[in-house]
């Protein structure tokens, strides 16, 4: 079964979040043993010829997926023919936004994707049968990470082509004027407006958390999607513990 199989089924997979431009973190986390990796070329500092190598660093070992800037299609065209296995779409607001994000990641006649060579299409020697599966296999992930997304859940669900929403709490709660706040009523109560929606629709739903604490309720409630740690978090807490406990580090 693939990626987006696994996905759509509601099957719990565990990702972590890449922001280094470094193939070697790729392979340490793959080996790790992660169900999938969220390549963030939405801050991160790279660009998809970066984003390429770190597709190229984990293979066919583990599917990656790309968070893209923005939901500009010339983005998301650029990702997919490089090879992701499914894409994330940030800052999806209205169901206008959502239905181009979607269009953009099938081929005609369900959408709007462009049509070129890439190392998707193992640069022309696989172009044919890519482009025949590529509408059934390729995942399409809106985040849901501000009030207006929250206020249009139900009608971005109902899209066709939508494989999973995935719940961003930061920049949600940032947009009801309490960043980080994600135990606030308000912000809590929004977070499972997106919950019941997909539940009730059998939505595949997302969740990321900078820790298992944080993301272990949610997978509890039934998130299947999860993204935990970042890399850079994870190098910067590990490289800690081992200095406090040698009796070093900033006091």
């Amino acid at each position: 079964m693939g990626f987006r199989q696994k996905l759509i089924s509601g099957e719990r997979l565990i990702g972590t979040m890449i922001t280094l431009p470094s193939p070697e973190v790729v392979e340490v986390m793959v080996d790790v043993g992660f169900d999938w990796l969220f390549i963030d070329c939405e801050h991160a500092a790279f660009d998809s010829a970066v984003a390429q190598s770190l597709l190229q660093a984990a293979g066919d070992r583990c599917p990656c997926v790309i968070r893209v800037p923005c939901s500009d299609d010339v983005w998301i065209k650029k990702m997919l023919d490089i090879g992701a296995a499914g894409i994330i779409v940030p800052q999806i607001n209205s169901v206008e936004q959502a239905k181009k994000a979607i269009d953009s990641c099938k081929y005609p006649p369900l959408g709007t994707r462009g049509v070129g060579l890439g190392r998707a299409h193992r640069y022309g020697a696989g172009f044919s049968e890519y482009v025949e599966k590529a509408n059934n296999e390729v995942a399409v992930i809106l985040q849901a990470e501000h009030i207006d997304a929250v206020d249009a859940i139900d009608e971005i669900t109902d899209l066709p082509g939508l494989d999973a929403i995935l719940v961003g709490p930061y920049d949600l709660s940032a947009s009801l004027g309490k960043i980080g706040q994600l135990n606030d009523p308000e912000v809590v109560s929004a977070i499972d407006r997106v919950y019941q929606c997909c539940q009730r629709k059998n939505i595949s739903l997302g969740y990321f958390g900078v820790t298992t604490e944080a993301v272990r309720p949610y997978m509890e409630a039934g998130y299947s999607f999860i993204t935990v740690g970042v890399d850079v978090l994870f190098a910067g807490v590990a490289a800690t513990e081992t200095l406090c406990g040698l009796g070093g580090g900033k006091e």
